[in-house]
């Protein structure tokens, strides 16, 4: 019988080695397994080299991870933004190390590892100091650098629901980079809201089919999934967002219980 589930996020990571290649998946928060993340912290591996479109945002997650110093380099598409102080000063004092990836190459060369694909041409980057070095080739009149694939021991990943099997449903656009990543990587963990029995998922919306996962683990529903809570997020002052959605909720409804005006005499 076919059962890739695993009962526990520990079982989940359990043999991630020090000195791995690790994949993450997410788009900011967007489909970041946070849950995962703080199991692969528990479970103590480090030396790592992390594959992200970020570098950690907030105190939470990725960037709890690079606050551990347990990853030795980053290869990522966007390292800077108002809340990735963990990244920023770990580079600024010569902590971490990174390979800095177009966002557009960075899934393509991911992509490329799953599809068993040797290299490809692309004519991001051309002319900047990312091309320095690399081989380049004129198609059609047009320069483009030759780029290669990226793949990894582990990908951590997170979907919407998933079966016994694998078979994978994702949430809207928290689904960015978790199927390329389930493809290219050696060893795939799935965290989800739900496993659900076999025959429960319309196969027209199955993204990932479970051929390509190895531990899937049901964590429970995520509230900031549902209500949008955006737990360890800042604004761009630097404030803590925790609850924000709540806040904006609160005040919407007491700003509308106080005004007479019907909705047409708001339109």
């Amino acid at each position: 019988m076919i059962d890739r589930s695993v009962t526990s996020v520990e079982a989940a990571v359990a043999g991630i080695p020090d000195g791995a290649t690790v994949m993450i998946g997410g788009f900011g928060r967007a489909g970041q397994p946070v849950e995962l993340i703080d199991a692969l912290i528990e479970q103590g591996a480090g030396d790592l080299t992390i594959v992200n479109n970020n570098a950690g945002n907030g105190d939470v997650g990725l960037a709890a991870l690079l606050a551990k110093r347990r990853v030795r380099k980053i290869v990522c598409s966007f390292p800077r933004q108002s809340d990735s102080w963990v990244f920023d000063g770990l580079y600024r004092e010569g902590a971490i190390e990174l390979e800095l990836v177009p966002q557009g190459n960075l899934a393509e060369r991911i992509r490329a590892a799953g599809a068993g694909i040797g290299a490809f041409y692309s004519p991001t980057a051309v002319g900047t100091e990312l091309a320095e070095g690399r081989e380049t080739r004129e198609i059609d009149g047009r320069t483009y650098l030759l780029e290669y694939p990226i793949r990894a021991d582990f990908a951590l990943i997170s979907a919407l629901r998933a079966d016994r099997w694998g078979n994978l449903v994702f949430r809207e656009t928290a689904r960015n980079f978790g199927p390329i990543m389930a493809t290219a990587a050696t060893t795939t963990v799935v965290q989800v809201d739900e496993i659900v029995p076999l025959g429960s998922l319309d196969p027209e919306t199955v993204v990932t089919p479970g051929i390509f996962v190895d531990r899937v683990v049901a964590v429970g529903e995520r509230r900031w999934l549902r209500e949008g809570e955006f737990v360890g997020g800042v604004d761009i002052e630097g404030n803590s967002t925790h609850n924000e959605r709540a806040a904006f909720d609160e005040s919407s409804s007491a700003a509308t219980a106080a005004s007479p005006a019907s909705r047409e005499e708001r339109r």
